[in-house]
């Protein structure tokens, strides 16, 4: 019942307060109209409000007339601050940029544009992410007039998928510090992140296997014996010359030798989700691809890819391993 009723509250000051429509992002430029900003006192305000009551005071009880001439100027440049805080904070035009695309435990990257379109400067505005269990970092920065100022703010990813900006906090107090202007913005940007590679120390060899070509030149392969050659690393076990292996004499040569076949079939990498053991948990199971994603660009190989309906040709390249890496994170992944 109680958090019904503080989850109502925290909706309608979004809408009637906040200006932001049930927790929706903003798409396009965004403008903090002066319902969108809020001022109230600093500490050091009340503790300078509570000083001006007291030279007030003291000034009325010993009529003393240049303890009302500081009242009355501090109270003005009181006044003044107010102005000058808001101002600072107000009629500021905000863009969301670009997110690179990450691997999860990695920082989110944040592009965010902060438009000037005013004769003055707007100085010392901090910015950070708010909600529940994201750390207090905020960046400062300074709007030149008629100018855009440009900075990133940085999220840790924990799971794959998209990862949705989340609520961003202005504030201000500038120039006296005695005032504090704050407003609200929920951008429309997001980043995608892909599942975290498997520890290379504990990744099997890259599958070399056999695959079918649409040229038909995979499946011929296999019937096409060319000979014996010695094992190497990442052969198919199920290549291996027994009978070759049988006649070797074991005190003078232990070498273990495969079956070479025409059309290179077995050199072909296919990086495929079915072929992984069944009771291996899907997310290692996309771990592990990943990982082999990432080994095979590194090596130059060429790899085919299968992933529920998302199914690539042998390719090497950054758009077939984007697209490759998009599919791995997005898999089983609600819209």
């Amino acid at each position: 019942m109680l958090t019904s009723i503080r989850k109502r509250f925290r909706d309608w000051l979004d809408r009637s307060l906040f200006q932001l429509q049930d927790g929706k992002a903003e798409a396009g430029e965004v403008l903090l109209t002066q319902r969108r900003v809020f001022i109230v006192p600093s500490r050091p305000g009340l503790a300078f409000a509570v000083m001006l009551v007291l030279l007030f005071l003291c000034s009325v009880n010993y009529n003393l007339s240049l303890g009302f001439g500081l009242t009355f100027l501090l109270a003005a440049c009181a006044v003044i601050d107010m102005h000058l805080t808001f101002r600072n904070l107000a009629y500021l035009y905000l863009t969301p940029g670009k997110a690179a695309a990450v691997f999860a435990g990695e920082d989110a990257l944040f592009e965010l544009h902060l438009t000037n379109r005013r004769k003055h400067t707007r100085y010392a505005i901090l910015l950070g992410f708010i909600g529940r269990g994201l750390p207090a970092i905020e960046r400062a920065m300074d709007v030149p007039a008629h100018s855009t100022s440009h900075l990133t703010l940085a999220l840790t990813t924990t799971r794959r998928g998209w990862q949705a900006a989340p609520r961003i906090r202005l504030r201000t107090r500038f120039p006296l510090g005695l005032l504090r202007a704050w407003s609200y913005w929920q951008p429309d940007s997001r980043a995608l992140v892909y599942p975290q590679p498997e520890a290379s120390a504990s990744t099997p060899p890259l599958p070399l296997a056999p695959i079918e070509r649409s040229d038909g030149n995979g499946a011929a392969g296999h019937q096409d014996f060319a000979g014996v050659r010695t094992y190497q690393s990442g052969d198919s076990l199920k290549h291996l010359a027994w009978r070759q292996i049988a006649r070797l004499d074991t005190d003078l040569d232990a070498r273990l030798i495969t079956k070479q076949f025409e059309g290179g079939a077995v050199s072909d990498l296919a990086i495929d989700f079915a072929a992984l053991p069944y009771d291996m948990a899907l997310e290692d199971k996309l771990s592990r691809m990943t990982r082999w994603i990432l080994e095979a660009e590194a090596r130059q190989l060429p790899y085919a890819f299968r992933l529920g309906d998302s199914v690539y040709a042998a390719a090497l390249g950054p758009a077939h391993q984007r697209a490759c890496l998009r599919a791995l994170a997005l898999y089983q992944v609600a819209p």
